[in-house]
């Protein structure tokens, strides 16, 4: 095989990986990043919606748990926090705050 091909199909490689880090690599680090940063960002009193769709308030934040409140009888409910899919209402010093971010898919 001449040298030339064999730079030719190295370059080929080469593109191919640059192409694949750009179109899927990068922007899914973003996504995690992001989900990383809100769930870490969440507190005492925010509205959260899990990733099977329960709506609760949370009563508690430890390092990696989350503690919910759910439905009339304020049923306390320990999950991960990699189970908190998004934030609903996020809980300022004096007032509520509507939460329109979400995360792009």
């Amino acid at each position: 095989m001449p040298k030339n091909q064999v730079i030719m199909s190295i370059g080929l490689w080469i593109v191919i990986f640059v192409a694949f880090y750009f179109i899927l690599i990068r922007p899914q680090k973003k996504k995690d990043q992001k989900l990383r940063e809100m769930r870490d960002s969440i507190e005492k009193g925010d509205t959260v919606v899990t990733i099977g769709g329960i709506i609760a308030k949370v009563t508690r934040v430890e390092e990696d748990k989350i503690i919910l409140e759910l439905g009339p009888n304020r049923t306390k409910v320990p999950f991960e926090k990699w189970a908190i899919g998004r934030v609903v209402e996020k809980v300022s010093k004096d007032e509520v705050v509507e939460v329109e971010e979400k995360i792009e898919e």
